[in-house]
């Protein structure tokens, strides 16, 4: 009898598929992959892939940062084992599937702490004690770019006209980039369900569905890849950074977050006020307490902190309230089995997975300790005098999320010492950089 992985092969050839593309996530967010010829698939599975470490820590210039574990330890490897209930074949790339792998420690199944995935897994896992499921609804933004030589960057944003929020179509989409990619996520597989022209030039939106955490971070994962895959494909850049124009609103990773029990009962009904259980405010108490911490996750560049402000449309202060946008937790109007919560507190350049285990620790947190929120925001925020004020910079959320053990300890330790010495590595190196800011501030006068 055929092994499992054989009938894999089997089914992948007679589909017309060669190659599988084996891809995990760094510590970033960005995916790292190899391709696999399909008869090789069965060795990959077996043995799993070698990378070197110290490719969790290599920074978006392609510098390998100072991580214990990784320079320190002489480069040794990982080994990533491709997890074969992930694949699905590519719409754009004839003869291809890809996958998600695992990544493990040498010559064992043990996975790599500071892995994304695992991190995830340890949180989902720490929620479990508690009988509770986490879901996860992931909304993200995004800017399309196209070539423009006269631009500092090399970029302007693709079909740039003002006024066009919310809309769908031609108007603010010549080239139907919305449709064409709408089309191929869905038949990637990902549980895409709409999408439309944000409110900046060249902005788009695209939802996925609710699903369980790893699901819906492994869908948000490979969505931004195959945003930016696609993109490529016409020329044109997609990214996902908070923040990429001055002129502009940044761009989003709003997550919708409920919790079931085993029977499938959202624990987040209620028969309260404002309609929700004493859980569902144990959890909006976790989120807000553990705030500062979680910005160094869900807004993890030194861009970041340029999105954030008053009446920016993004989060501003640690506060939360029913159906209202200005708060950074917001309570959507359903209720009974739809109650959630939707944290917006995330920017688009996020790890997914390292932003929704950061969520469900802190709902973990919230809900073991019974901890109390405080009334809900009335009217409209960005009122220093009304709550707390989200972190100013990176600097200080990486301060927060050092001294907040009881997150650290739900997410990993390992992770934890990995994450912050990447992101300080991040912050000193932009101290040391001459900006075009600098420059045209100072230079002719001064």
């Amino acid at each position: 009898m055929s092994r499992p992985v054989e009938d894999v092969v089997k089914r992948l050839a007679a589909d017309g598929i060669d190659v599988v593309r084996v891809s995990y996530t760094d510590l970033i967010g960005v995916e790292r992959a190899r391709d696999v010829l399909v008869e090789r698939l069965p060795q990959a599975v077996e043995h799993g892939l070698s990378f070197c470490r110290a490719v969790f820590h290599t920074t978006p210039g392609g510098d390998t940062v100072e991580v214990p574990g990784g320079l320190d330890a002489g480069l040794p490897d990982i080994c990533v084992r491709p997890d074969l209930s992930t694949l699905a074949a590519v719409p754009w790339e004839d003869g291809v599937a890809s996958c998600i792998g695992d990544a493990c420690e040498p010559g064992s199944r043990e996975p790599c702490p500071e892995g994304p995935r695992e991190v995830l897994r340890r949180a989902i896992g720490k929620l479990r004690e508690l009988g509770l499921e986490a879901v996860a609804g992931p909304e993200l933004e995004y800017y399309l770019c196209e070539p423009d030589p006269s631009s500092p960057t090399g970029w302007r944003r693709y079909g740039d006209a003002p006024g066009n929020v919310y809309t769908a179509g031609r108007k603010g989409d010549p080239d139907g980039h919305l449709l064409r990619t709408l089309r191929h996520l869905r038949d990637l597989g990902l549980g895409v369900t709409m999408g439309n022209h944000e409110f900046g030039g060249g902005q788009f939106e695209i939802n996925l569905a609710h699903s369980g955490a790893l699901d819906a971070a492994d869908r948000a994962f490979r969505f931004k890849a195959a945003v930016q895959e696609i993109a490529r494909l016409d020329g044109r850049l997609a990214t996902f950074m908070a923040k990429p124009f001055n002129d502009d609103g940044g761009s989003g990773f709003h997550v919708h977050l409920s919790c079931l029990e085993a029977d499938g009962r959202n624990v987040f009904e209620g028969g309260g006020p404002d309609g929700l259980s004493e859980t569902a405010h144990h959890a909006i108490a976790g989120v807000l307490e553990h705030a500062p911490a979680l910005a160094a996750l869900l807004n993890p560049t030194i861009n970041s902190y340029k999105r954030f402000g008053p009446d920016s449309l993004a989060p501003w202060l640690i506060d939360w309230g029913l159906d209202n946008r200005s708060a950074m937790l917001r309570i959507p109007p359903e209720r009974g089995a739809a109650a959630r919560l939707e944290v917006r507190l995330g920017d688009a350049s996020a790890n997914p997975y390292l932003g929704v285990a950061g969520l469900i620790a802190a709902v973990y947190l919230g809900i073991r300790d019974k901890a109390s929120a405080p009334p809900p925001l009335e009217g409209y925020g960005y009122d220093a005098a009304k709550a707390p004020v989200l972190p100013a910079d990176l600097p200080a959320a990486l301060d927060a999320l050092a001294a907040d053990e009881a997150l650290t300890e739900v997410l990993g330790r390992e992770f934890a010492t990995a994450f912050l010495a990447y992101k300080r590595d991040e912050v000193a190196r932009f101290r040391r950089h001459v900006t075009d800011w600098e420059f045209r501030e100072y230079a002719y006068h001064l």
